[in-house]
């Protein structure tokens, strides 16, 4: 009898770990996560502005504004336009980028945009920016400046030229 109740208990023994190791099946857990960021901005600070230029009768030229603080304009070699001595506001446009603290981002600039004067158009091109890929700081915000390059046709009527329309300065997360 003794020997019976130890095979008994051996078979049963035998069955419940044959059985548990039939029903361990190998397990692996993850989590999922989403990091929801702050939405991307950008307000203009200040306009672009060429300032006081003049044109000679047979040439035409481009001047061209750097995209900074100071906002130097430089005039072509070719001499049709020149700088007044009278400056008037000069100054590059002038934008605040806000968002993620600590991203980067690309800035679209528009390919040109065109100046009107009583139906006489000059053209703001080659538009450039103060840096080449923005990075917000760690209160999640920048600045920057654009600037351009604008072709003064030969003769060009006398007159303050403005955009009929708005140029657009896009910026999207990296």
């Amino acid at each position: 009898m003794k020997k019976m109740k130890r095979i008994i208990a051996v078979a049963i023994a035998f069955i419940v770990v044959s059985t548990n190791a039939h029903a361990q099946q190998p397990i692996a857990v993850a989590t999922a996560t989403a990091t929801i960021l702050s939405p991307i901005g950008i307000v203009k600070n200040t306009d672009m502005n060429f300032g006081n230029l003049t044109v000679q009768p047979a040439a035409g030229g481009v001047v061209t504004l750097e995209p900074s603080l100071a906002a130097t304009r430089t005039p072509s070699s070719g001499g049709g336009v020149s700088l007044s001595t009278i400056t008037g506001t000069v100054s590059a446009a002038k934008f605040t980028v806000t968002g993620q603290a600590l991203f980067t981002y690309d800035i679209t600039l528009p390919a040109s945009a065109t100046l009107s004067n009583s139906g006489n158009d000059i053209i703001a091109d080659n538009f450039t920016t103060s840096i080449a890929t923005g990075a917000l700081d760690a209160s999640g915000a920048q600045e920057f400046y654009v600037g351009a390059d604008l072709t003064v046709n030969a003769g060009q009527e006398p007159g303050v030229y403005v955009t009929g329309s708005p140029f657009f300065v896009m910026v999207t997360y990296n």
